[in-house]
């Protein structure tokens, strides 16, 4: 089981949110650590994939819970 170093709870925010909040939160954290960004946003499924990839980071997982509820862990390389 991974370990979550942090969690941004964007659940019930649309785009952009999701993406700024993981944005703030994975600046305050060091490397190797890992962000949990839950979120209720479809568009989410694509933009927190992308913006991983774009800063640097690795998309460990994606998860989809339920109907609009997703998880996703970005572990923070850079």
């Amino acid at each position: 089981m991974t370990k979550i170093h942090r969690r941004v709870d964007a659940r019930g925010l649309a785009c952009p949110m999701p993406i700024l909040k993981s944005m703030q939160a994975i600046k305050k954290m060091r490397i190797n650590r890992v962000l949990e960004i839950l979120t209720t946003d479809p568009g989410s499924i694509a933009d927190i994939p992308t913006w991983a990839k774009a800063t640097g980071q690795e998309l460990i997982s994606y998860e989809e819970r339920g109907p609009n509820d997703y998880r996703f862990l970005v572990k923070k390389l850079k």
